[in-house]
């Protein structure tokens, strides 16, 4: 699979519990982080003024290790996305490259928050993420070899694997956590 693609799925659950059993049980935990991310967009292109916005830039601090990512969402005839292009790479000193974005005129639009936890199961990666501001939600990403030729099948099986763990009520978020921060009273969760 071309490793700029990345396909995956942001919901909310309304039994973790479930979840957490199944994870325990049947999957490799990875790790826990504390990951702080700071959005940028650009002054000349406001990043922001788009509906559904396309494009992120961001500096993320995961425990003390760095990286830079952009992503540039693909959207069906709904406005869902269900995989993006994106581009990722480690970066040695932060507050140097913040330094570097501002310069170039990037401005900071809002900074998430969050405790991360991971587990590999199958062609998934799982997190459980507990974002400041906003909640508890479940991010699966799908990490397979395989070439995908329709990335929305691939998101319908996510959402299928998590049903079958019996969840309860699941609410399917298409814009993120920085969009949530942004702009709340534009959230328009979807349940599945």
């Amino acid at each position: 699979m071309n490793n700029n693609i990345e396909i995956e799925i942001q919901v909310n659950v309304e039994n973790s519990k479930s979840l957490l059993e199944f994870l325990e049980k049947n999957a490799i935990f990875q790790k826990e982080s504390h990951q702080i991310d700071e959005y940028f967009s650009p002054a000349h292109r406001d990043f922001t003024v788009v509906r559904p916005i396309e494009e992120w830039l961001r500096l993320r601090n995961s425990s003390g290790k760095y990286s830079i990512n952009y992503k540039n969402w693909h959207f069906d005839e709904n406005g869902k996305g269900h995989y993006c292009d994106e581009y990722e790479t480690k970066i040695e000193d932060l507050n140097q490259l913040r330094k570097i974005l501002e310069v170039l005129n990037f401005k900071p639009i809002v900074k998430v928050d969050k405790i991360r936890k991971i587990w590999i199961y199958e062609d998934y990666e799982i997190a459980i993420d507990s974002v400041k501001g906003l909640g508890n939600f479940v991010e699966i990403e799908y990490i397979g070899k395989d070439n995908i030729v329709d990335p929305k099948k691939i998101t319908d099986e996510m959402v299928k694997f998590i049903k079958d763990i019996d969840c309860g009520k699941i609410i399917r978020n298409y814009v993120g956590y920085p969009f949530q921060l942004l702009f709340p009273e534009e959230i328009k969760l979807e349940e599945q």
